[in-house]
């Protein structure tokens, strides 16, 4: 009775160890957490919310990086990583994108517009390159991130960082306004277009390379 007792106890803190979340997953929960708290900031009315909206979304971009970095290093990928973290990647640059034409369209004057068309575009990609790689998943296919993506990726997050910035440094000092005034709106519309093109080029390359996925009929 003893053994099997023991035995039990054993069994129910294994159990307990599977349902503890490693910091990775972690890290990516904590990315939705921040991505709604960018989007309060973004329109909220407290003073410095433009700021606030650009720290939050730096500290999200941080932790995309950090949880994939500790996944890898400490050998901690999950089912769960695998399956959340690139979504709370999409609901986080897609979240900004489409906020971003709300909050031009509210501002007559403001220095750079995103355009409605412009991320429909993007979240079109990624519902399509979302959509191929559950369907191979179907079909036991694992299909990992290409070359492109990546850089995609990084385009879209310099360019949320670049028109935070934008509409950021009306609050801060002169002397920072003075800094980033001058190129910022400039680098931020070029970076725009940058992604856009990168989206439409990743997305096709990805989706000619995989054709057979969704062509074949098994």
């Amino acid at each position: 009775m003893l053994v099997l007792e023991n035995s039990d106890h054993e069994d129910e803190a294994e159990n307990e160890e599977d349902l503890k979340m490693n910091l990775p997953n972690k890290l990516t929960v904590f990315r939705f957490v921040l991505t709604a708290l960018f989007l309060w900031a973004l329109f909220s009315p407290v003073p410095f919310n433009d700021t606030l909206a650009l720290v939050f979304f730096t500290l999200a971009g941080i932790t995309d990086f950090l949880d994939g970095w500790l996944a890898r290093r400490h050998r901690l990928i999950t089912n769960f990583g695998t399956l959340m973290d690139p979504l709370a990647d999409k609901i986080m640059t897609c979240s900004a994108f489409i906020a971003f034409v709300e909050s031009t369209r509210l501002d007559p004057h403001a220095p750079v517009k995103v355009a409605a068309w412009m991320v429909i575009i993007i979240v079109a990609r990624e519902f399509a390159i979302t959509g191929l790689r559950l369907l191979a998943a179907s079909k036991n296919i694992v299909l990992a991130a290409e070359y492109f993506g990546k850089h995609k990726t990084v385009s879209q997050i310099v360019t949320i960082n670049a028109l935070l910035v934008v509409d950021a440094c009306a609050e801060w000092p002169a002397w920072l306004q003075k800094l980033f005034r001058p190129w910022v709106p400039a680098f931020a519309e070029v970076m725009l277009w940058v992604t856009v093109v990168l989206t439409v080029a990743s997305g096709g390359i990805y989706l000619w390379r995989n054709r057979m996925i969704y062509l074949s009929e098994t």
